[in-house]
Order: C-alpha cells, then structure tokens, then sequence
C-alpha cells in the first residue's frame, strides 16, 4: 500500500475513534427540509426556512454541548448556514471541538416490483458531493437503509440492494477521506415481536458487512448505527428495557466484526426517556457477561431534541431553557452509556 492509502487509513480510523471518545455520542440533526417542517408544525411552530434556522441555531450554539456530544450530523441546507452574527454553523461547532457530520443519501423510495419496500438512493453524484463537503469541514457521513417486518419482508432482493448501497455509499465515503456511518435500520412499525426483529437485524447486518468486505471497506473507519431489537409498535407483548439490551448485544456479537470502530444505536421513534433506559441497561446487565470489541454509544435525534422544541415553541425569549432542556437529555445518554445515571438530578 502506497503512503497517502496509510495515511488515509491512519485518519480515518482516528477520527472514527474520535466519534465515540470520552462516553459521548453522535446528535443526529439530519432531518430534511419535509421531516423538520414537520417537526415544526407538530410542535405549533411556523414551517419556514426562518424557523429552520432559528431552531439549528439554538442547538448548534448551546454552551457545553461538547460534553455530551462528539459529532453532529447536519442536513445540506444546515452545513451551509450561518449564525444571524455572521459565523458558520460549521466554524460554531469546531471551535467547540465538536466532529461534523453530513446525511448523504437522498431518501427511501419505493422499490421496484416489491410491494411496501424500500431502497434508498443517492449514489449519483456523490462522489462530487463528497469532496464539497469535506471542503465545507465535514469529517464524516450517514447514509440510512430502512426495513420493515412483515410476512415474507424483508425480502432478499431488498436486503440486499441495500447492503449494495450503503457499501458503496461507504467506499466513497472513505476515498474522499470520511468517516461513514452504515445505518441499517429495522423498522419499529408493525405487530412484530422481538424475536422476529433480531431474527431481521441479524439477517441485515450479516448482508450489509458481506458488502463492506466485497468493496473494502475499512472498518476501523467505520461507524454502524443499528436499531435496537425491539417488539413492533403494535405487538401486544413489549419486552423489558434488560430484554431489549440482551438481544440488541447478542444480535452485535453474531454479526459485528470485532474491527469495526463502534456502534451507535439510533433511537428509532422511542421516547427520549425509554432510548436512554434500554441504552443503560446495554451497560448495567447486557455487557456484565463480557467485553464487547467495540464501543457502544448512541446517535439520536428526536429523542434528545423533542424537549427543546418543545419548550423553544419558535419563542426567542424562550430559548435559554430549550438549551438547558437540550443539555440535560444530552448528559442522561452520556450518563447511560457511562452507567453514572444516578449521579444525574431527577430534571434539569
């Protein structure tokens, strides 16, 4: 291998150590323009491009998040903004020490002949995106695959179009000198149980890290953001916060190369305070039977941000407690990763 491959490896692997360092996880702020507007509305706040803004604002300027949080990923209309003083978004985050991110894909969309599936696009032209955005500061990427559970889904075909992709997706990602984080994510919807969704994630991540080894990937260099094994949304029998962490650890060690730079779980639509329960009970009794290879952490969104927006409500008088509420859900999932939950007060 030729110096500047070494170096590239070097770099990669150190900042996807870096990633995860210090107990600290990933803030997944990545929602597009439709999800956020979304957001916005549910929360009783005005979908404009202001509003947007004024919201990335307060998160990516609240003091102290870098305790909690190592990486941010941002959406492309979010890397490229600045604060209302003039200073970019991405030079905010740096100066706190705080490793940017940027979601890559361009969506699920239906795919084709398989009724209710999805494949997720975005491989045309990103090698070209890439290099912009690692011009604009970013140091690593997402790209998301999503899954449902169901009579005879997922199928093969999808399982393994998607593998393709987020392969593919993740060798870009790594020739342009970036980290890529392998989202492939099961679906919480439906009336599955929990052995029927450990039996799916085991059978998608064996697909998606036959792919990374087809295309060589380098898995020092690379994050996977997994579900967690959960019952479907609609199953009458809901595991317990120990029975989750059992088979989400189990599911990671039958499948997880011991290579692999870490994981961190996404939330998935759970609430913030169930995410952060199962995710210390990964600590407090899943991982007593013994050492995992890699480290595990959390890359969550909605359920580290719901709070704040909630409380911010587009107010600007009202955004010193948003941050106040965006830290505190911040510190309860580093807190839980770190098993230190008790050390933390019953609310901010």
């Amino acid at each position: 291998m030729d110096v500047v491959g070494v170096l590239n490896e070097a770099s990669l692997a150190a900042t996807a150590q870096a990633m995860l360092a210090g107990g600290r996880g990933l803030l997944a702020m990545d929602e597009s323009t439709g999800t956020c507007n979304r957001r916005l509305v549910a929360a009783g706040i005005p979908a404009t491009l202001e509003a947007r803004h004024a919201w990335r604002q307060l998160l990516l300027t609240t003091r102290g998040l870098n305790e909690s949080i190592s990486g941010v990923i941002l959406y492309d209309e979010t890397i490229r903004q600045n604060k209302d003083a003039g200073t970019r978004f991405v030079d905010v985050l740096a100066s706190a020490g705080i490793l940017i991110g940027i979601k890559v894909d361009t969506g699920a969309k239906p795919l084709a002949l398989h009724e209710g599936e999805m494949v997720t696009e975005g491989l045309d032209g990103l090698r070209g995106r890439l290099a912009e955005y690692a011009g604009l500061g970013a140091r690593f990427a997402k790209w998301r695959a999503v899954f449902s559970v169901g009579k005879l889904r997922p199928s093969v075909d999808c399982v393994e179009a998607n593998a393709e992709a987020l392969a593919r997706y993740a060798a870009l990602c790594q020739e342009a000198g970036i980290v890529p984080i392998v989202e492939p994510e099961v679906l919480m919807d439906g009336a599955h149980d929990l052995a029927d969704c450990e039996r799916v994630t085991q059978r998608v991540l064996q697909a998606t890290f036959a792919a990374l080894e087809r295309h060589g990937v380098l898995l020092e260099g690379t994050i996977l953001k997994p579900n967690m094994v959960l019952a479907g949304t609609d199953c009458p029998v809901q595991p317990t916060d120990a029975e989750v962490a059992q088979a989400s650890l189990r599911c990671l060690e039958r499948t997880v190369p011991a290579a692999v730079a870490g994981v961190a779980f996404l939330s998935g639509g759970q609430s913030g305070a169930l995410a952060t329960s199962r995710l210390a009970a990964m600590q407090s009794g899943g991982l007593s039977h013994r050492p995992l290879p890699w480290p595990v952490s959390f890359s969550f969104a909605r359920a580290i941000q719901h709070p704040a927006m909630e409380i911010w409500h587009g107010e600007p008088g009202n955004v010193a407690e948003a941050q106040r509420a965006l830290l505190y859900r911040a510190a309860c999932n580093r807190a839980a990763r770190l098993g230190t939950q008790a050390e933390l007060p019953v609310a901010a």
